[in-house]
């Protein structure tokens, strides 16, 4: 699959994505305007329309919100009230926790005024992810939130295939549940993007019983109950195993996905996170996220070193993540 795919399938669909970082981040403004040309989604900048204006006088064309001066002002203070107070939450406390451009965006999205969010160019995740956490929160009641990357890119190896992996960004040591859960989170993004045959391969040092630990034993636990979802699937299994058809012969010759692994399931954070920069940084691959997964609505992250081409295709990600689909029980 090609990019500009995504491109002209969000264009379709003409949703309205926010920007918190618009009036400090020169290249979430230059991803801006790409956005609107191409008409990828229609956006919303957070900020002082004059201060944007003054600086970039083709901003004028853009719908820009200035969170002291939003018409509907009290409606997000109120909102975030209400959903914060069992917290301890002011009302004074909401009405500057409010004023925030990351609150203020995620709101905006809570309550109808913008479809998804887009941040983290110049935060960390935490001030992406806390926020939804807090106020759109798990599609489930007491359900996984996770994210995934989403890699691809032409090499010798992986040719034009594309992967989603995760847990790359939240969870740090999941249980066998929430692996399960992030399986089953991974496999709907992977199908929001119009990707088809998911085959989800759930990631050990250990291949079908080659070495045992309690980690191993967790990965194990999700695997079994994932396969109860009809979904081509396999654990656990080694990297080279999960993705080399020749491997895969040798060491899990009965494998369903035979070395052919689209989703990668990592057992834990730290291995996530160090393999997907490894395969963006030395593989050469492009990596897009972290994409949140499992919350009510699309709020996604950036890597704070993403490119402004990283950004637009983000954009096209969240626009496509607000289609409804029947998710996997």
């Amino acid at each position: 699959m090609k990019v500009k795919n995504l491109y002209k399938k969000a264009k379709e669909l003409q949703k309205t994505i926010v920007f918190p970082e618009a009036a400090f981040s020169t290249r979430t403004i230059d991803a801006i305007k790409i956005i609107q040309k191409k008409k990828i989604a229609k956006p919303i900048l957070i900020g002082d329309e004059s201060a944007l204006v003054l600086k970039d006088k083709s901003l004028i064309d853009f719908q820009i919100i200035n969170p002291k001066t939003f018409q509907n002002r009290q409606e997000i203070i109120d909102a975030l009230y209400e959903k914060r107070k069992d917290k301890g939450v002011t009302k004074e406390d909401a009405e500057n926790i409010a004023m925030d451009p990351y609150y203020f965006s995620t709101l905006l999205v809570e309550l109808g005024y913008a479809d998804g969010m887009v941040a983290g160019a110049e935060a960390s995740t935490a001030n992406t992810v806390r926020p939804a956490l807090q106020i759109i929160k798990s599609k489930k009641k007491g359900g996984v939130v996770s994210s995934c990357f989403i890699m691809f890119g032409k090499n010798k190896f992986l040719k034009d295939k594309w992967l989603v992996i995760a847990d790359c960004g939240v969870l740090v040591h999941p249980n066998d549940e929430q692996l399960y859960e992030i399986a089953c989170q991974s496999v709907d993004t992977y199908r929001s993007l119009g990707l088809s045959n998911p085959k989800v391969a759930f990631l050990s040092f250990s291949t079908k019983g080659s070495a045992n630990d309690e980690s191993i034993d967790t990965v194990r636990k999700a695997y079994e109950k994932f396969k109860k979802t009809g979904i081509v699937c396999d654990g656990e299994l080694q990297f080279d195993a999960a993705m080399v058809e020749n491997v895969s012969r040798h060491k899990s010759p009965d494998s369903e996905i035979a070395g052919d692994a689209n989703i990668l399931i990592f057992p834990d954070l730290n291995s996530g996170n160090i393999c997907y920069k490894a395969m963006q940084y030395i593989g050469g691959l492009k990596a897009i996220g972290p994409v949140l997964q499992g919350l009510k609505k699309p709020v996604n992250d950036l890597s704070r070193g993403c490119s402004i081409e990283d950004i637009v295709t983000l954009t096209a990600v969240t626009v496509l993540q607000t289609v409804k689909k029947e998710e996997i029980k």
